[in-house]
C-alpha cells in the first residue's frame, strides 16, 4: 500500500513538471519571436547580433534574480539560451561570416575525387611511418623526404609539395607536442587523415643476438610505446633519432653488433637487419593518426570531420560558452587538447576536432557564430578519415 502512495505522488510530481515544461515551450516560443523582431532592427540598424555587454548584463540580472542555490542553475540556462538564440537570429538574417564563405567556395572548386598522384613531403626517410601513410593515402605518392616536421610544412607553404603527411596522436604515445606546435605557427589546411596500425621490431645487424645490445635507438615515441619490452634488458642505453626509418639506417650504417633499432619490419628488408624480436609494443591496439595538410583549403566529398584551434579569454564560464555551442547544435566533439600559450601565464590555445557533415546546417551555424566567443580562432580544414 506504502508502495503505491509513493508512486503516486511521484506520477503528480511529474504532472507539475510537464505543467511548467508546457509553460516553459510556449514561452520560448515567444522569446524566440521577439528575438526575430530585435534582428530585424539589428539589420535595419547596421547592428551585429552578438552583443556582448548586453549578454553579459543579462547574465548577471537572470542569476541574481535567481534564489542562492539556483543562481548558477540560472547562469547556466541562459548562457545556452542566448545561443540558441544568437543562432536564429543569424540563420533568418542569413548572415555568413567570411570564413563560411571561404568554406563554401572551397566546396564548390574542390575536385570531386581525392588525387591518387601526388608530390608529398614526409619526415625521415624511405620506411619510415610517414611513407606508410602517404602510401595509404595516395595509390602512386611521389615521396620527398626531409629532415624535420618543420621542413614537411615549410615544404608545402612554399609550394614545393603539393601535400605534407604528419603525425599528430598516437593512441598509446598521445599527442605529437611539435606537430601541434607547427599547426599554430603556420597556415596550412587538412584535407584528410589516416590511422595506421603501428607494430615494432628489434632490428639489428645479421649475425647479432639479442644478449649482444648494449643500445637502442629509435624516435622518442617508439621508445615509449615499447617501454615493458625495453624494461626487461637492464643497463641498455635508449637513444633517440629523427624517426624509426633513420635509426633503422643508422644501425645498418654503424655495421656494430651492439646496437639495434626499434623499427618496422619494412625497414629490415631495406637496410639489410634482421628481426631479434617481433611486435614489441606495449599494446596490439597501437595506432598513430597522421594529417594531410595542404596550402589551401581543399574539402572533397564526404567530409565530416573538422578541426579547429581556439582561444578563449581567461574568464569563468569562456571555455563553457563554446562548448555550449557544439551541445546546442546537436555536434558532437571528438578531441579537445589544451597546448599553454608561450609567454602567458596559465592561458591555453584549444585544439579541437568535432564530427559533423560539411553540408550540414549545423556546420553551418557554427562556422558562421563560433568565432564571436573566442579571442584567437583558425580553421585547420575539414575532412574525411580513412581508417
Amino acid at each position: 500500500m506504502a508502495e503505491y502512495i509513493d508512486k503516486e505522488r511521484l506520477i503528480s510530481y511529474r504532472n507539475e513538471i510537464d505543467e511548467v515544461d508546457n509553460q516553459l515551450v510556449e514561452l520560448l516560443g515567444k522569446r524566440m519571436e521577439i528575438a526575430a523582431k530585435i534582428a530585424g532592427y539589428k539589420k535595419d540598424s547596421g547592428m551585429p547580433v552578438f552583443d556582448a555587454a548586453r549578454e553579459r548584463d543579462k547574465l548577471n540580472k537572470v542569476s541574481s534574480l535567481a534564489a542562492e542555490e539556483m543562481s548558477g542553475y540560472t547562469r547556466q540556462m541562459y548562457s545556452l539560451l542566448f545561443e540558441l538564440s544568437r543562432d536564429y537570429q543569424n540563420k533568418l538574417l542569413g548572415q555568413k561570416s567570411d570564413l563560411y564563405d571561404r568554406i563554401t567556395s572551397a566546396i564548390e572548386s574542390t575536385p570531386s575525387l581525392f588525387p591518387e598522384k601526388a608530390h608529398v613531403a614526409c619526415q625521415g626517410t624511405e620506411g619510415a611511418n610517414s611513407m606508410t601513410a602517404a602510401e595509404k593515402l595516395f595509390k602512386s605518392p611521389d615521396i620527398e623526404y626531409v629532415k624535420t616536421f618543420e621542413d614537411v610544412i615549410r615544404a608545402v607553404e612554399n609550394g614545393y609539395v603539393k601535400y605534407g603527411v604528419l603525425p599528430i596522436e598516437n593512441s598509446t604515445a598521445g599527442s605529437v607536442t611539435a606537430v601541434y606546435k607547427l599547426l599554430e605557427k603556420y597556415n596550412v589546411y587538412v584535407v584528410r587523415s589516416v590511422r595506421c596500425k603501428i607494430e615494432h621490431s628489434l632490428l639489428a645487424n645479421p649475425g647479432t643476438k639479442l644478449e649482444d645490445i648494449k643500445e637502442i635507438i629509435s624516435h622518442e615515441q617508439a621508445i615509449n610505446q615499447c617501454s615493458k619490452f625495453i624494461e626487461k634488458l637492464p643497463g641498455v642505453k635508449v637513444t633517440y633519432a629523427a624517426n624509426t626509418a633513420v635509426a633503422a639506417r643508422l644501425v645498418h650504417e654503424s655495421g656494430r653488433h651492439d646496437i639495434a633499432a626499434i623499427s618496422s619490419r619494412s625497414c629490415a628488408g631495406l637496410y639489410n637487419l634482421e628481426s631479434l624480436a617481433r611486435n614489441i609494443q606495449n599494446s596490439d591496439n597501437n595506432y598513430t593518426r597522421f594529417l594531410c595538410v595542404s596550402k589551401n583549403i581543399e574539402i572533397y566529398p564526404g567530409a565530416d570531420k573538422t578541426s579547429l584551434m581556439l582561444v578563449t579569454s581567461n574568464s569563468p564560464g569562456a571555455l563553457y560558452k563554446v562548448l555550449s555551442r557544439f551541445f546546442a547544435l546537436g555536434i558532437n566533439l571528438t578531441e579537445l587538447i589544451s597546448r599553454p600559450i608561450e609567454g602567458s601565464d596559465f592561458e591555453f590555445r584549444f585544439f579541437m576536432d568535432f564530427d559533423t557533415s560539411v553540408y550540414s546546417e549545423s556546420f553551418a551555424s557554427l562556422m558562421q557564430s563560433l568565432s564571436d566567443s573566442c579571442e584567437e580562432f583558425k580553421y585547420l580544414g575539414s575532412y574525411r578519415e580513412m581508417i
